[in-house]
């Protein structure tokens, strides 16, 4: 088994000790993403809509990068500060993924890195 860390520019750099993603066995895990702007690698400012917008578009480049797609995506995992932001982090969710339906979880946190309201990981299908 080869296991390859997978880093683009188009999406926050690793604020710790981890890679973006890594692809392994034909499948591409990712870390967590925050709503961080990779330019200024500050939280967007906003509630939880805005929030997910800067999440799904850092997934969305970290997948493209991969060479993949939501389409791609076989589950996500999504960790909201309170379950009260449901209702908006799924209404970005929907939008974004549009035909795309992985499997999910969707699971409150005591907290998340920076005070965040999201944090969003998946698990992708490598094309070929």
């Amino acid at each position: 088994m080869s296991i390859e860390l997978l880093h683009t520019d188009h999406a926050p750099k690793a604020i710790g000790p981890y890679a973006q993603a890594t692809r392994a066995n034909g499948f591409l895990f990712t870390a967590g993403q925050i709503p961080l702007d990779p330019v200024t690698m500050e939280v967007v400012a906003g509630d939880v809509t805005a929030q997910t917008e800067q999440v799904l578009k850092n997934l969305s480049a970290v997948l493209s990068a991969a060479g993949c797609g939501w389409g791609d995506v076989v589950k996500t995992t999504c960790f909201l500060r309170t379950m009260e932001d449901f209702a908006a982090m799924n209404a970005v969710y929907a939008r974004v993924l549009g035909q795309a339906t992985p499997a999910r979880s969707t699971v409150a946190v005591a907290g998340l890195p920076r005070n965040v309201s999201v944090e969003i990981e998946l698990v992708a299908v490598l094309p070929g």
